[in-house]
């Protein structure tokens, strides 16, 4: 459990009452809910109320109009349906929150030192959470009903839910300011799911903010995303334009981004309060040999079915082996590594333009002036897409 939180058994009190508002439920129903949310896999629960994080909609809001959610269109669809769970189910009365904690068996930040070599963010060198933490949710969810009855709906990630409030609202931990969930006995890694019930459950206590003056994760950010403590712009972020942005990176982050190719852990590696962290005991979500460190050069050579059959089961496969590829080519052109340069000319002739735009752009970081000038000769005049074109031209 979360530190800092009172004791499971001192929490089960007349509050702890049955769908109908009347009827208790066994006053143990708490701890052995706890027991068996462990057995599952989960290293942290909670308890908030719906309304627990009434002012995340503020939040939201300035966030939204700020435009600092990029191409997430997403999240400005309905933010009131997002910042209040009763909008999204009018009948919930209690939130349960829990946390998996996916730490990682090693330094995340040491693979950036390889510059020919792919850094893979820790969340995604293993099987996609969303499908684990589901799967472990409908099956608590269900020990829930056949115990105390009710009705309930899981969420992982995926919905309108404001996941990292209502952890905090639940004391699983706090929102540092990396706007990242921290825990007192997890660091910065742990994956989040919510099982919304209509029971009426006692409530966990949230713990203060123990960021103090710390900025640890604020300046490890390569391309300063933070604008402020507490205040992303997504479109400034590694995770986000990796991940999220369609289109070719936009040039003033190409440098920073090194070599990471999917995500980035920098301001989660940062934080302090990892010194606490444990690895992760999920063996599904502990990184596969063939993510820790995969060279540069086979990941450039992944056609589209070799691409899907590295990364099944990986939250890697849903942005496509285009975009893929593309933040490979960007890798490659900080590499600083001329024998990536054969790799990046096969493909200049790709089907697709993301892919040959960010080719000429590893090129011209890895060659010289002149024999790059003498490639854009050959290639311009026969180049259709006006994307491409303008990398030809270093626009």
């Amino acid at each position: 459990m979360a530190g800092g939180r009172a004791g499971l058994a001192d929490l089960c009190g007349s509050r702890f009452l049955s769908a109908d508002g009347a009827t208790p439920l066994p006053a143990d129903l708490k701890d052995r809910l706890a027991h068996e949310a462990r057995m599952l896999g989960f290293d942290s629960i909670g308890i908030t109320d719906p309304s627990a994080i009434d002012g995340a909609r503020v939040n939201l809001e300035a966030f939204l109009e700020a435009g600092a959610h990029g191409e997430m269109e997403w999240l400005a669809d309905n933010p009131g349906r997002r910042a209040d769970p009763k909008v999204m189910w009018q009948d919930v009365r209690s939130v349960i929150m829990l946390g998996m904690n996916y730490g990682p068996d090693e330094n995340p930040m040491a693979i950036l030192a390889e510059r020919s070599s792919a850094a893979i963010s820790v969340y995604a060198r293993g099987d996609d959470y969303h499908d684990l933490i589901k799967k472990r949710l409908k099956q608590l969810a269900r020990w829930l009903i056949a115990e105390a009855g009710g009705e309930v709906k899981v969420f992982v990630d995926t919905a309108a839910v404001m996941e990292k409030p209502l952890a905090s609202a639940a004391g699983l931990g706090w929102q540092g300011k990396h706007t990242n969930m921290v825990s007192r006995e997890f660091g910065s890694w742990l994956f989040l799911g919510a099982i919304f019930t209509t029971l009426e459950l006692p409530r966990d206590e949230p713990i203060t903010d123990r960021c103090g003056s710390c900025r640890s994760c604020l300046d490890s950010c390569p391309t300063s995303a933070f604008i402020a403590p507490y205040r992303l712009d997504a479109r400034r972020c590694i995770s986000y334009l990796t991940i999220e942005h369609k289109g070719p990176i936009p040039h003033e982050f190409r440098k920073p981004m090194g070599n990471r190719i999917y995500g980035c852990d920098d301001c989660l590696a940062a934080c302090p309060w990892n010194k606490f962290a444990q690895e992760g005991r999920e063996t599904k979500l502990a990184a596969r040999d063939e993510l820790r460190a995969p060279t540069l050069a086979e990941l450039s050579k992944l056609d589209d079915p070799a691409f899907r059959a590295l990364f099944t089961k990986s939250p890697v496969k849903r942005i496509g082996r285009n975009r893929f590829v593309r933040n490979v080519l960007i890798a490659i052109g900080n590499s600083g590594d001329a024998a990536l340069i054969d790799d990046a000319k096969q493909l200049l002739d790709d089907e697709s333009p993301l892919v040959r735009g960010a080719a000429v752009w590893a090129l011209s970081q890895l060659q010289s002036v002149e024999r790059f000038a003498e490639l854009r000769a050959a290639a311009i005049d026969i180049e259709s897409d006006d994307t491409v074109r303008a990398e030809w031209h270093g626009l």
